[in-house]
């Protein structure tokens, strides 16, 4: 027997090892996934060829006739990069289109059109490429033009002039010579998206080098930055009046995208062009308007993005459409979700679960008139979101009742899991593991800190990173809980095995095995704490600050009780008994946050979702009622069975080998 129980820490700690080695490689896949900078797409590289035909042809070409040569043989090269470039992009619906703009707009060129059908056919075409291979359009929050002044002074007025004339102390001699952005000519056919690309990608044969080693939010407040200069801050002051006085001017542009893809020119057809030039200066000087709700929490943009799915639906584009389904969800009903949690959760789970049929039914290609009947129950849904997100609603019961059981619904799941740790060690008699343990949740609890201080003032978290977080934190907690679920039934088994548990547990926890459960303590508590923060920081406001503080110190004087009886009862438990209790609690518990972290990874877009009509969704249980969640939890489920199948075949031999 001593030689069985020898070799069974060995491969406690080699499972240990292979279950961390794997999560290190997790997480390391996700820091370089999000913080590698991908290179210019062959959409990006193609956009901004057609933006420059744009702009730059009318300088060629004057009357049918060739007025700039070098400048037209350029023109000739760019409309055939462009077709050639195209043939290159995935294969999909839109893409013959797509290869015939292309061919008509070079045409064109060759034809000598007039700048104005040349012009119109390229940002047609350069509209539809968008659609089609969608790309970053806007910076993640709100441009600092701070910033985008000082870097526009270190790096880019030496050439560019301090008023962006182009007339800089070192743009003599250059050819061709430096962008002229105060040239309202040019600059009423640039976009801000435009003028991010350029100074993203470079200008090829010019002075223009790339600044793609620059972070990104930087190069969007370069961009919003010059794209300013055409634009006088009286024409701004006209802007925000035109702005405050018409709802329809401040529906045309819901998000950071409207902003940075439109153009003063296109902006003319509907405004005048003296409007256009107004908002245009407005908007570059104050794009917060469009990213600070002043009257709460709205559906804006969320209705937005829903009337486009349809629309790009209805036009046989299905991959848009569903790209901007995925949108709708994310960044227009995830940023307000909190808000809608902790005043009715049932009308939540209305609309993820309305959503989803919305993103599954676009999937399957049913008629049009299938997901527009889908969209409107959505849209009524949205209304009733908006009525209980309102102001008024907003009363100290609410407030209190949604800050104590948001905090003590996300901290119950992560307290089972540290208080078995604890208690399992104590009962072991190795206290100085404890000290691992407390690490864990204690970093957990100041990454939590330091992420709200991040996400309220450096950065914006976006729905899709949210729900990649909770999502590959629960599966990663719940892969590594099917292991020690098994493990300590296993040890619930045999007595001569908890003997020797007792006596010569320091080999089995080595320094790495410590380790492990700090990992294990992090990852688990972390997650609970994002997302504790993200519904704290909705349900926040000077009127109900109160509340929400008596709400949440009612919840950890709860949390406290709680883990004070676990931990007390835990001590007179024979062990044997103790593991059997540990090991259905933690069985529960991975199988709860398997269906939890598919569900999760489903809202972020990365696992369809089927749903399974008559079931109900139990959140609390992880149960979605989704095929996908259904068959992740069954699966684990089955793990489970078969581990502790084997455990009780393994104690059944090892009794009858003792006798």
């Amino acid at each position: 027997m001593s030689a069985d129980c020898a070799r069974l820490p060995t491969s406690i700690e080699r499972g240990f090892r292979r279950i961390l080695l794997l999560s290190l490689i997790v997480v390391s896949w996700a820091v370089l996934a999000g913080g590698a900078r991908a290179e210019a797409t062959p959409a990006e590289t193609i956009w901004r060829l057609l933006d420059y035909v744009a702009v730059d042809y009318a300088g060629a070409v004057e009357n049918g006739r060739v007025s700039n040569p070098a400048e037209y043989a350029e023109m000739v090269e760019f409309s055939g990069s462009v077709r050639t470039r195209l043939k290159s992009l995935p294969g999909i619906e839109s893409k013959p289109g797509l290869e015939r703009g292309a061919v008509e707009l070079e045409k064109a060129i060759s034809q000598k059109a007039s700048p104005a059908l040349v012009a119109t056919r390229a940002r047609s075409l350069a509209a539809e490429l968008l659609a089609a291979y969608p790309v970053a359009l806007a910076p993640q929050g709100t441009p600092d033009l701070q910033r985008g002044a000082a870097l526009f002074g270190e790096q880019c007025a030496s050439c560019h002039g301090v008023n962006g004339d182009g007339k800089g102390p070192d743009a003599k001699g250059m050819d061709p010579p430096p962008i002229a952005f105060a040239d309202r000519a040019r600059a009423d056919h640039r976009s801000v998206f435009a003028l991010y690309q350029v100074i993203d990608q470079g200008l090829d044969g010019t002075a223009m080098a790339s600044f793609a080693h620059l972070p990104a939010e930087d190069r969007w407040a370069l961009a919003f930055y010059v794209g300013r200069f055409a634009y006088d801050a009286e024409a701004a002051q006209r802007g925000e009046r035109l702005w405050r006085s018409d709802p329809k001017v401040r529906a045309a542009f819901p998000d950071l995208a409207a902003i940075t893809r439109v153009t003063p020119a296109s902006l003319a057809a509907t405004l005048g062009a003296k409007n256009a030039g107004d908002l245009t200066a407005f908007l570059r000087r104050s794009p917060e308007v469009v990213t600070t709700p002043s009257d709460g929490p709205v559906l804006d943009v969320a209705r937005a993005k829903l009337a486009a799915t349809v629309k790009a639906y209805a036009a046989g584009d299905r991959r848009a459409a569903t790209d901007l389904a995925l949108s709708t969800y994310l960044d227009g009903v995830e940023p307000v979700e909190p808000a809608i949690a902790a005043r009715d959760r049932a009308l939540l789970a209305r609309i993820e679960a309305a959503m989803g049929e919305f993103r599954q039914r676009i999937a399957r290609g049913v008629p049009v008139e299938a997901v527009r009947e889908q969209a409107v129950l959505i849209e009524d849904l949205f209304v009733e979101t908006e009525a209980i997100l309102a102001p008024a609603k907003a009363d100290m019961a609410s407030a209190f009742l949604g800050a104590f059981t948001v905090l003590l619904r996300e901290g119950l799941e992560a307290l089972l899991i540290v208080v078995a740790m604890i208690a399992f060690l104590r009962k072991a008699e190795r206290q100085d593991v404890l000290a691992y343990v407390h690490g864990g949740w204690a970093s957990a609890l100041a990454a939590g800190v330091a992420t709200w201080v991040a996400a309220t003032y450096l950065i914006t978290i976006s729905g899709a990173s949210r729900e990649l977080t909770e999502g590959f934190g629960a599966l990663f907690a719940a892969v590594v809980l099917l292991s020690v679920g098994i493990w300590m039934h296993g040890k619930s088994q045999a007595d001569a095995w908890q003997r020797y548990i007792r006596e010569k547990l320091s080999r089995a926890l080595s320094r790495r095995s410590a380790w492990f459960l700090f990992l294990l303590t992090f990852v688990v508590v972390y997650r609970e704490v994002f997302e504790t923060i993200l519904f704290y920081a909705a349900l926040w406001n000077p009127a109900t600050a109160p509340a929400v503080l008596a709400g949440a110190g009612v919840a950890v004087a709860a949390l406290g009780a709680v883990a004070w009886i676990m931990l007390r009862y835990s001590r007179k438990l024979p062990i044997g008994k103790f593991f059997a209790f540990s090991a259905a609690l933690v069985a529960v518990l991975a199988v709860v946050l398997v269906g939890k972290g598919v569900a999760a990874l489903q809202e972020a877009g990365m696992i369809s979702v089927s749903a399974v009509r008559g079931l109900p969704r139990i959140e609390v249980l992880g149960f979605y009622a989704t095929l996908q969640t259904l068959a992740a939890q069954l699966s684990a489920l089955g793990v489970l069975i078969a581990g502790f199948l084997y455990n009780r075949r393994a104690a059944a031999v090892h009794a009858a080998n003792a006798s």
